[in-house]
């Protein structure tokens, strides 16, 4: 493969790894801030159990609160997981593509091999005939310079 066609794919797998990398970025700062206020509710709710039961409701409150969160988490999980996915397929299909690039580059190569062969035959028979062309104008120029001279003694 040439090095311009592989400069050009790596540019465009460096630049989707690029994009991939940010999406993971910003998955791990949302993983962490759920996990900062999963604890902060932990904390609250171990505070608000010690307390008799007139925060009872409130507790109930927060549970119900930490099970969506807990539902969020999983959403999150989910969603990360259907990235990945989508991720490994784009890949693959990324790498099926390149494959296709890569024999089309390998047939033009031979393509344009070829052409170089035939214009070099083509030069070499061009030379060959160029060469037979310039040793019969000199014989027929010789012939001629030589009847001119007869003529020019004559006269």
């Amino acid at each position: 493969m040439d090095r311009e066609t592989r400069e050009f794919l790596e540019g465009k797998f460096n630049a989707i790894d690029e994009k991939f990398a940010g999406v993971d970025e910003r998955f791990t700062w949302i993983d962490q801030r759920l996990t900062g206020i999963d604890g902060k509710f932990t904390g609250i709710d171990q505070r608000l159990s010690g307390i008799d039961g007139k925060f009872t409701g409130i507790d109930q409150r927060l549970s119900g609160i930490d099970q969506k969160f807990a539902g969020i988490d999983e959403k999150f999980e989910e969603t990360k997981r259907y990235i990945d996915e989508r991720f490994e397929e784009t890949k693959r299909h990324v790498g099926v593509v390149a494959e296709g690039v890569r024999g089309d580059v390998r047939q033009m190569a031979e393509g344009h091999e070829a052409i170089r062969r035939e214009i070099r035959e083509f030069r070499d028979e061009n030379e060959a005939a160029h060469q037979d062309l310039k040793a019969s104008v000199k014989f027929a120029y010789g012939d001629l310079d030589r009847r001119v001279r007869i003529l020019e003694g004559e006269a």
